[in-house]
């Protein structure tokens, strides 16, 4: 299912000798572009520590490969002087990743292309079958309809979902709000679903939280940040990741940062671990309409209704409660994190990001006090920016080979 022509490949002789010299650049250069920090040639020259003639070799290669345009007369800023540098853009018709995302009140799947850009999305299903081949099948086929509709090339697929993903087999270990058997081979019928399909280029799968905090760091709040730590919250239970220098810290075999099952409530409620008080069942969008005295309505989904009923606290006392209530147990739980990691960032998604916008000094303020280095000047506590992180994050997954080695990726 490649949709358009193939790739190009840029002109010969001395260009072609350039390029050949700075070949192992393409990946880097791809992904200077790709995350926004490469917007012009001369941004891209200095980053590589590259000639001129080679980054715009490297350039011209990689608009041949149909990944990025280069805008060679870009108007000058006002009072500028000299002649403006070549600016760089991924490119609008380009290849796309099939991201999928499946979570406890549905699944999604959309056309992801670089930059984090979403190109297209099907509608979401809002019922998960307990047979997890069904579901992704299901996902796939809307996938490929997207496919279909646009024609755009497909480099691979990417799936989010809302477990811990054991590697290397990529199993779902805890599916928990699935109804997903424990230890599910998602990655393995993902792919096998892809296949059948038609959808040309690797599969992936990998856990949720992880795939929002990589693409947040990608293009979003975790911009620039060394250790980013993510916490978030979506339609139940509660996720964490950590991004160590640029990449995922998924621990021996991915299990690592499973924060849902801190203890914040000791008297609280049973958790689906066999533990009590666990941020997963203290500080999710389930825990905090039970807080406000809500009982959970079937039209829409428990973080719908939490937010919105956050974005109305004033009509109720109680609801300022519950907000005030879960700020103090997220607080608690990520005092605890920040004393262990020391993150640079900490960024918030889901219900979350929506406490941390009802009352940011408060839970600013609960972290600075139960954590040691917080009181030594605080770690910046930001909202997630991105709209389906998770779904972008997927499809980082796909596009990782492309920006590793662009060349053997499309044309090998």
């Amino acid at each position: 299912m490649n949709g358009k022509a193939g790739p190009r490949t840029a002109g010969d002789g001395s260009t072609r000798t350039r390029l050949d010299r700075g070949r192992g650049a393409l990946g880097p250069a791809l992904e200077l572009v790709h995350t926004g920090r490469a917007p012009t040639r001369a941004v891209l020259t200095a980053e590589l520590g590259v000639t001129r003639a080679t980054a715009g070799a490297v350039a011209a290669e990689l608009e041949a490969l149909g990944l990025i345009r280069v805008d060679a007369r870009p108007g000058a800023a006002a009072g500028s002087q000299g002649r403006p540098s070549h600016r760089l853009e991924v490119a609008d018709d380009g290849p796309v990743a099939l991201a999928a995302q499946v979570h406890a009140d549905g699944f999604r799947a959309a056309l992801v292309g670089l930059g984090g850009r979403i190109v297209a999305t099907a509608p979401g299903c809002e019922t998960v079958d307990a047979d997890p081949a069904k579901v992704l099948g299901s996902v796939v086929d809307a996938g490929a309809e997207l496919l279909r509709e646009t024609g755009r090339r497909c480099v691979g697929a990417g799936l989010a979902v809302p477990s811990a993903v054991a590697e290397p087999e990529g199993l779902a270990l805890n599916p928990l709000h699935l109804a997903w058997p424990a230890g599910s081979p998602v990655r393995e019928i993902f792919a096998e679903r892809v296949r059948a399909a038609g959808i040309d280029g690797p599969a992936f799968a990998a856990n949720d939280v992880n795939l929002a905090a990589l693409a947040e760091h990608r293009h979003g709040a975790g911009r620039g940040a060394r250790d980013l730590l993510c916490v978030a919250t979506g339609h139940r239970g509660v996720g964490g990741a950590l991004v160590l220098d640029g990449r995922l810290h998924t621990g021996s075999s991915g299990l690592a940062l499973e924060v849902g099952h801190l203890t914040v409530n000791p008297e609280g409620r049973p958790c689906h671990c066999g533990s009590r008080g666990c941020l997963d069942v203290e500080a999710d969008p389930l825990a905090f309409l039970t807080a406000a005295g809500r009982t959970p309505g079937p039209e829409v989904s428990l973080l719908q209704q939490s937010n919105e009923l956050i974005r109305d606290e004033s009509a109720d006392p109680a609801v300022r409660t519950a907000i005030e209530a879960l700020i103090d147990r997220l607080g608690l739980g990520l005092a605890g994190l920040v004393n262990i990691l020391n993150p640079d960032r900490i960024i918030l998604g889901g219900l979350h990001r929506a406490l941390l916008d009802a009352d940011p000094d408060r839970l600013r303020a609960v972290v600075a006090d139960r954590s040691l280095w917080g009181r030594s000047g605080g770690v910046p506590i930001l909202a997630c920016t991105l709209d389906h992180n998770s779904l972008v994050g997927a499809a980082e997954l796909a596009w990782q080979p492309v920006l590793d080695d662009p060349l053997r990726a499309l044309t090998g």
